[in-house]
């Protein structure tokens, strides 16, 4: 932690550090004050009892939005569609000849790619704000007619979410870090005292369960403790597993240009044990929330057994199955699709590397593709800790306010693991800079 602040009174030293840092907490904070700014038309209080009832997919979008969603502000769909629309493009340049060409034309060709990802996130913001509005319909107050008070409902979440994308391409171009990744860190930071207070009041429910109100307000304090310590553990075993990495050894072949000798010297391939972040994560919340959700939405009064059933799945045990081999699946597949041995040891080949005890070309990218999916297992099963383990913490306790702990820490740590990189490379090239002068 000592390095952390160190490396950020370093960076205030340096004026070009200086004036990116200060850009981006101009950028932060001009989001903050835009989600302060209501959208018109709505009764915030019955559509935040409506969302409420969505479950945890609600909860996760709000802590997205930086509490966004439940105040009923401008960026009430924060950058979930844009976060959608990349997922997507993302998974299709695979898919599509076309697209995974423009992946490979380097600057111009990721241009083009952004403003495809532009396109999606703006028909997906109209899509979720539609959806959003037809569901809390009843918490329309406009004295407008109904298609206009909806129209106008519509145009600003897609509008607050556009805006939300044009603040984070300013930090991506002016700014140091991921602009959309800052932006989402920001808004889970200034939910910190909400949840705080959340487990506040679960302690409190807990102790009130007990006759005798010593023994209730000692188990309440020893279960706030404990979830607190639960979190600190949870954060310092994230910042470990995530700056964790396997290095496979390289060495390099002499070469003799004339009475010059080169090469020979070693190095390693770096392969971080959390290769996938928190994208799996994402992937997995979002398909297992999708049926209650759609449930929940369109069918919220009907009593069908098949209905009850997917409106109640978030709270059955196949749920939590569920999302243990879903995790799994997706850490394996966000690998497939990410991660290229075959390239790298095109490259080592290339170059003149090698893996000692390892013969070029096809063994090689066997055993870069053999050690990744061991990385894989690891990957997945940390995931699994953290992100079940406070689930499941909470509803043994009664704090249901835990469950969001996870993936808010994984992104939180990965984001803020991120910057200080960044920042730190830059630094780096600065004092190179220096000594060349």
């Amino acid at each position: 932690m000592k390095g952390v602040f160190d490396t950020l009174v370093n960076a205030f030293r340096l004026p070009e550090l200086r004036k990116k840092l200060m850009f981006t907490l101009f950028i932060l904070a001009l989001y903050m004050v835009g989600g302060l700014v209501p959208c018109p038309g709505i009764n915030r209080t019955e559509f935040r009892s409506i969302v409420e009832n969505w479950g945890q997919i609600g909860s996760l979008m709000d802590i997205i939005a930086g509490g966004g969603l439940y105040a009923v502000t401008i960026f009430a769909m924060g950058i979930t569609p844009y976060i959608n629309s990349s997922i997507i493009i993302q998974l299709l340049t695979v898919a599509i000849p076309a697209l995974e060409n423009l992946a490979k034309e380097g600057e111009e060709g990721q241009k083009k790619l952004q403003k495809i990802t532009r396109y999606v996130t703006v028909g997906l913001a109209v899509l979720q704000a539609s959806v959003f509005t037809y569901a809390t319909r009843s918490a329309m107050t406009s004295y407008l007619p109904g298609p206009l008070a909806a129209a106008l409902i519509i145009l600003t979440f897609t509008a607050g979410t556009c805006f939300v994308v044009f603040l984070g391409e300013r930090i991506n171009e002016k700014g140091i870090g991921n602009g959309v990744s800052l932006i989402i860190f920001a808004g889970i930071v200034t939910r910190i005292p909400d949840m705080a207070r959340q487990l506040y009041y679960d302690a409190l429910n807990i102790a009130g369960k007990f006759k005798n109100a010593v023994l209730g307000n000692t188990i309440g304090v020893l279960a706030f403790v404990l979830v607190t310590l639960v979190s600190l553990i949870t954060i310092i075993f994230c910042v470990y597993v995530q700056n964790a990495e396997r290095r496979i050894p390289v060495q390099y072949s002499k070469k003799v240009v004339g009475r010059k000798v080169y090469g020979g010297q070693n190095t390693y391939i770096p392969l971080k044990v959390n290769q996938s972040s928190v994208m799996p994560v994402i992937f997995t919340m979002s398909i297992l929330s999708l049926p209650s959700t759609l449930v929940t939405l369109f069918w919220s009064n009907s009593n069908n057994v098949i209905v009850k059933w997917f409106r109640d799945f978030g709270s059955s045990p196949f749920y939590y199955v569920a999302y243990f081999i879903l995790i799994f699946v997706f850490v394996f597949f966000y690998s497939l699709i990410q991660f290229n041995p075959i390239e790298i040891s095109q490259n080592l080949q290339k170059n003149g590397g090698f893996i000692p005890g390892v013969r070029p070309g096809r063994p090689t990218s066997e055993f870069i593709a053999k050690v990744a999916n061991r990385l894989n297992w690891c990957d997945a099963c940390f995931l699994c800790i953290v992100v079940l383990v406070p689930t499941l913490l909470g509803k043994l306790s009664g704090m249901e306010g835990v469950w969001f702990a996870g993936t808010s820490v994984l992104i939180m740590t990965g984001v803020a693991n991120d910057l200080v990189e960044q920042i730190e490379s830059q630094m780096v090239t600065h004092n190179y800079k220096g000594f060349l002068d």
